[in-house]
């Protein structure tokens, strides 16, 4: 088999040059003379990610389709730690990225089963608050496109960016209790009832019917007997508040300028 190279990194302060190879080895090459330094041996499988350790130059991190995680020393050609992402039931899972933390203490990898692995050092406990599953209800979502050629989503006809902050929701689209709602960028300080999501039946493009998270249900509007909105309600009463307090920064601003308070200056 002709060997090839699947993946290059250089270290924190180039001196060395990694290198993945199809036939699962890393080559440490000192990046001046281009002197094959050593051979780093531990992967099954072909190696997709090389990360650098933020500061310590000694320290680089691999990771491919066999499921392994590797911390090598470099300088030295040693492996120092080594993690095997094994799922039970469904043998390995192939990590497809990993980053290291802006201090180094941390890093996080993702696998081809959709989990986050979270490797540092401490206890768990922050991260035990969260469910297992977690999705944005608008992940799956189909998109359209105008008349300008831009991008709508195919219900609401609001361009994505524009959208209300999703709802948490698990594998099957079910959404999680309001306390995790609350994670989620924006809703942080929602009333109890805008974090209750409304399912609904929708029509995708295919013409398949699915029940998904289509807006949100308030108490009151169960009590009056009305019907729940959707999410185009959600979006207008959300544009309505932006644009309250947009008006009330420009009120802000004129009165000061007519106070005769301006921009001040740099000292």
């Amino acid at each position: 088999m002709k060997p090839k190279v699947t993946m290059i990194a250089w270290n924190q302060n180039d001196n060395y040059v990694v290198t993945a190879v199809n036939n699962h080895l890393l080559k440490v090459w000192n990046s001046c003379t281009g002197q094959l330094l050593h051979d780093l041996v531990g992967h099954a499988d072909e190696v997709f990610v090389l990360e650098t350790h933020p500061f310590d130059s000694r320290i680089m991190l691999s990771a491919g389709h066999d499921g392994n995680v590797f911390i090598w020393d470099i300088t030295k050609g040693t492996k120092t730690k080594h993690y095997f992402n094994m799922i039970e039931g469904q043998g390995h899972g192939a990590v497809f990225d990993c980053k290291f933390s802006p201090d180094g203490q941390h890093f996080a990898c993702t696998d081809s089963h959709g989990h986050l692995l979270i490797f540092g050092f401490g206890c768990s406990r922050p991260y035990e608050k969260i469910p297992d599953q977690m999705f944005f209800h608008t992940d799956y979502r189909p998109l359209i496109r105008d008349s300008n050629n831009y991008v709508l989503d195919e219900q609401t006809q609001q361009a994505p960016h524009l959208m209300p902050p999703p709802f948490l929701v698990d594998v099957d689209g079910n959404p999680h209790p309001t306390k995790y709602q609350r994670l989620v960028p924006g809703r942080e300080n929602c009333a109890d009832e805008h974090l209750i999501p409304q399912l609904g039946y929708v029509a995708t493009s295919d013409g398949e019917v699915v029940e998904q998270v289509i807006g949100q249900q308030t108490v009151d509007q169960d009590e009056q007997g009305m019907e729940p909105s959707i999410l185009d309600g959600m979006i207008r009463q959300l544009q309505l508040e932006q644009d309250q307090r947009t008006g009330a920064d420009q009120e802000s601003a004129s009165n000061a300028l007519q106070n005769g308070e301006g921009t001040p200056r740099r000292g």
